[in-house]
């Protein structure tokens, strides 16, 4: 076999470690660390911001990095917990750093190995290196290949664990203690005896929010609330025995609806987002002459959509 190029590496071991040393002496790892932020703070004073990086392009890698961490946790067969616990503790981590200063798949990949540990779901480090770095090179069909190779492997084992420790120093060792809606919006569907659906579109809502910042703004049992409300209004269900069923869970009138027009909002953007572009106009240099006859289609009282429903994409009536 002839001489393997030399792989391009985005860190190196020493950067963490620069960084952790740094932020072992930082006055923000206290011991009473705010884990939770107004809207103002996440949008318009977070590390990235002072490096450059614009709302927009945050935005795109907090996704990036929910996104790789549903992959990798699917490639690794660990638990939604697991999932969604990593990526609060990514989501927290990058309220206390830049995403300028540190390559996020390799933080996402260590807050996954620590989130195991968090949740007592034990997962080789191993596994986790493996998978990982197949994941990031995908597009390289030799990395499954120069994963098993000592060097290679030691290197990125290193940058993981090198991760690991800039998490917990960045946090001052809280990161460990996270809370996840996932209880609580077990607890809040019992409690109302919820119907299948109902309980089948708040699960699929709950996964989704976690990949947004709404868990650095509020917390677990507001949000397991507002997604209850949320998914009974799109399959319009009764909840409760009461109109007011949510104070029974600690959450105002006054909270629940601003939480419910965050979720709107982020539902909106995410549609757009995800439109297709139209189709570009196409201007005709020549008259085109009327059909005689209507199409048999049309004569018939055809409409294009009339073969799919129709979906209103403006706020439900909430209230």
């Amino acid at each position: 076999m002839g001489e393997e190029q030399q792989h391009p590496r985005k860190r190196s071991r020493q950067h963490f470690e620069a960084e952790e040393a740094r932020h072992i002496k930082s006055p923000q790892c206290e011991t009473t660390a705010k884990w939770y932020f107004s809207k103002e703070e996440i949008e318009r004073f977070s590390p990235s911001r002072k490096d450059g990086i614009d709302l927009a392009k945050e935005s795109f890698l907090r996704s990036s990095y929910c996104t790789f961490l549903q992959r990798l946790g699917m490639k690794l067969h660990v638990s939604q917990v697991i999932i969604g616990c990593a990526m609060v503790m990514c989501h927290r981590f990058y309220m206390r750093q830049s995403h300028a200063k540190n390559d996020w798949q390799t933080i996402a990949t260590a807050s996954l190995f620590l989130a195991c540990k968090a949740e007592d779901e034990p997962c080789q480090l191993s596994s986790i290196v493996v998978a990982s770095y197949e994941l990031i090179y995908e597009w390289d069909p030799s990395a499954s290949i120069r994963i098993h190779q000592t060097e290679y492997y030691h290197e990125f084992k290193e940058f993981i664990l090198a991760g690991e420790r800039l998490l917990l120093d960045t946090s001052a060792f809280q990161l460990l203690d996270v809370e996840l809606p996932y209880k609580p919006l077990a607890a809040a569907l019992n409690r109302v005896n919820a119907w299948p659906d109902l309980a089948t579109a708040a699960w699929s809502f709950v996964h989704d929010w976690l990949r947004t910042t709404l868990c650095l703004q509020y917390k677990p049992h507001v949000i397991a609330t507002a997604i209850v409300h949320l998914a009974s209004t799109f399959q319009n269900a009764k909840v409760g025995s009461r109109r007011d069923w949510w104070l029974d869970f600690g959450v105002t009138t006054k909270l629940l609806k601003e939480v419910i027009q965050e979720m709107c909002m982020l539902i909106e953007v995410d549609r757009r987002r995800t439109m297709p572009p139209p189709p570009p106009r196409r201007e005709v240099a020549w008259a085109i002459p009327a059909p005689l006859k209507p199409p048999v289609h049309m004569a018939r009282g055809y409409h294009p959509f009339h073969s799919y429903p129709l979906q209103s994409y403006r706020q439900p009536g909430i209230w």
